[in-house]
């Protein structure tokens, strides 16, 4: 599958109006590691991060501080800071999780979503099939993490979206990690885009049932690469 590597953008979900550098160092940094561009294990210091994104030493030490609650890096006072390893069982436990909150907050998406905003799903579904047809997984990765955003922005219920920040960067990451062995991208567009189009078209229900068929999908996923 062909990837992209450009960088100097910001996650899909935040308007470039509103992208602090601290915004741009987080996102850039969350996708260099997410997408094993900083694999796990990589000693990362402030200075070389700084050079490398062209940006200041505080947005990327903010960043980084961002990073540590997402679970991607390890602040070690001292000693320096590294990426997070990658635990498939730990994966499984937080599924369990994510099923509880991602349906919650797909329910609460389709009853609550403005009119723009169900434009707004309509066009990531519409986004997601076609980078699955085009095998194009890094558009598939920012697509779903501009989902992921706007779902938790419209299901308007700061706990969950809290609680769901923690878990999708490490999500991702194991994914990205998978996906060339065991996955199936077109199935795992299908299965996102359902959930897209119900919260479209304001039914509460189907975007409940999609959501668990996707964690099915997922879960299966994370069982299949115990065995790999």
């Amino acid at each position: 599958m062909k990837s992209k590597t450009s960088l100097k953008r910001p996650a899909p979900h935040i308007r470039p109006d509103d992208v602090t550098l601290t915004d741009r160092a987080y996102g850039e940094l969350e996708e260099l590691i997410v997408t094993l561009q900083l694999p796990p294990g990589t000693v990362l210091s402030e200075h070389t991060l700084a050079e490398r994104l062209d940006i200041g030493r505080t947005p990327i030490r903010e960043a980084l501080q961002r990073l540590a609650r997402d679970g991607l890096v390890v602040i070690m006072p001292r000693r320096g800071i590294l990426v997070s390893d990658i635990n498939p069982r730990l994966q499984l436990r937080l599924l369990e999780v994510r099923r509880e909150l991602e349906r919650l907050m797909a329910r609460l998406a389709a009853e609550r979503a403005t009119a723009a905003e169900r434009q707004q799903f309509a066009e990531v579904a519409r986004g997601m099939l076609k980078a699955a047809t085009q095998a194009d997984d890094m558009e598939f990765m920012r697509l779903d993490q501009h989902f992921n955003g706007l779902i938790a922005t419209v299901a308007r219920n700061e706990f969950a979206r809290r609680s769901m920040g923690l878990m999708n960067a490490l999500s991702r990451r194991f994914w990205y990690q998978h996906y060339q062995e065991v996955a199936d991208l077109p199935l795992a567009a299908k299965l996102h885009a359902a959930v897209a189009e119900a919260v479209a078209e304001g039914k509460p229900k189907a975007a409940a049932t999609a959501s668990d068929r996707l964690i099915d999908y997922i879960e299966d996923f994370a069982r299949k690469t115990l065995d790999t």
